[in-house]
């Protein structure tokens, strides 16, 4: 998940973007509103933006009026310290997703981030399952028959990424493009490397990453693997195929 926050103080800015990575998001920041407009409009992937009204050179408000018109579809946080209902009222009805007033707690904010992010994807359930694997959306936390797969951040990210898009070819490309920041940098090669050791470690979950060379990776149920755990399936019959697979 990338998330792009336009905030013009950097007390505010930094802790934003320290409690987002903390929480495994990749996090670019902007101090103003053209450099925003401008981010928006690139080829630059988001997956949320926490926008700030009283931003410099151009407002938070035009900065959200702009991206509406460019039919984007993009949630947008809007932090203010502007409590008014009027406030309020014209961001939403400009295209805003959710409001909070500055100060704000941490805690919540993150929770609305959480709840907007899934909303982005499609406002799926916050418990995903494919065969036995079950990724829990929130704790960002996989499963398989209760326990818990092991996997580096990056593993996660990537596994967080293909369940958003289940059944639908994800790019190289767009792999890269929702885990980094800028100044952040992952090759090709490292795509290949995180893949293969989360293909390995789905081995006997029911769920199976495709690869079609050229194009991209797709994340789908794997029926055979799903009928074998079921046909000979006791507990340490499953447990033996998910740890060989470790």
């Amino acid at each position: 998940m990338r998330i792009l926050i336009a905030e013009d103080d950097t007390v505010i800015a930094d802790a934003l973007v320290r409690a987002l990575r903390q929480n495994g998001y990749a996090v670019d920041w902007v101090a103003c509103g053209s450099d925003a407009d401008t981010a928006l409009a690139s080829v630059e992937t988001f997956d949320l933006l926490i926008l700030d009204i009283g931003l410099p050179k151009m407002s938070g408000l035009q900065v959200l009026t702009r991206l509406r018109n460019r039919n984007s579809h993009l949630p947008v946080l809007i932090l203010s310290a502007a409590e008014s209902t009027e406030s309020r009222v014209r961001g939403l009805d400009l295209g805003a997703d959710d409001f909070v007033a500055k100060p704000f707690a941490l805690d919540e904010l993150m929770a609305r981030v959480r709840a907007l992010t899934r909303r982005g994807v499609g406002g799926g359930p916050s418990l995903v399952r494919i065969g036995l694997l079950a990724f829990d959306t929130v704790g960002r936390v996989a499963r398989v028959n209760d326990h818990v797969l092991a996997l580096s951040s990056r593993e996660v990210e990537i596994l967080e990424i293909l369940i958003q898009r289940i059944g639908r070819l994800v790019s190289k490309d767009q792999l890269i493009s929702h885990l980094c920041g800028w100044g952040e940098d992952v090759s090709p090669n490292a795509i290949e490397v995180y893949m293969h050791r989360l293909r390995n470690k789905l081995k006997g979950s029911g769920a199976k990453v495709v690869t079609l060379r050229g194009l991209g990776y797709c994340l789908e149920a794997d029926t055979a693997d799903i009928a074998a755990c079921t046909e000979h399936g006791s507990r340490a019959k499953f447990d033996a195929m998910t740890q060989s697979a470790s």
